[in-house]
């Protein structure tokens, strides 16, 4: 609940069609319309993929002074973050990532069950990919 992972720094929060579908139905927008005000294309050669926008800032677009204006509909990148393969896969990772994050370990301590079941319980849904 720290909000750093949401501001500070520059970086992609990714996007599948049922993320965007959600958000959009959640602030009363058409799919088209929430991708041309929110979301942006990042150039990977020869594609481009959908993130969300950063202000000028860096700070997320859904990103208020009262925390995350999309909260109950965010993202599952944003839901389950530092709770991700290759963070919480082992010790040394989990510190390496500590080291950048300063909300890891402040807060609620996760036991290992509930730290597996949210890594189970993660989609994966495909992240939208446009042609060039």
């Amino acid at each position: 609940m720290c909000r750093y992972c949401c501001s500070a720094e520059p970086g992609f929060v990714f996007l599948s069609e049922e993320e965007i579908s959600r958000m959009a139905s959640y602030i009363g927008l058409s799919f088209e319309e929430f991708i041309d005000i929110y979301c942006r294309k990042v150039d990977y050669g020869l594609y481009y993929m959908v993130s969300l926008k950063e202000k000028e800032n860096y700070d997320c677009i859904f990103l208020t002074g009262n925390g995350c204006s999309v909260y109950e509909v965010r993202p599952e990148q944003c839901r389950t973050y530092p709770f991700w393969r290759g963070i919480a896969d082992s010790d040394s990772s989990w510190l390496e990532e500590a080291g950048k994050c300063p909300g890891i370990g402040k807060g609620r301590v996760y036991g290992k069950e509930e730290i597996r079941k949210i890594l189970e319980s993660t989609t994966h849904e495909p992240y939208i990919i446009l042609k060039k």
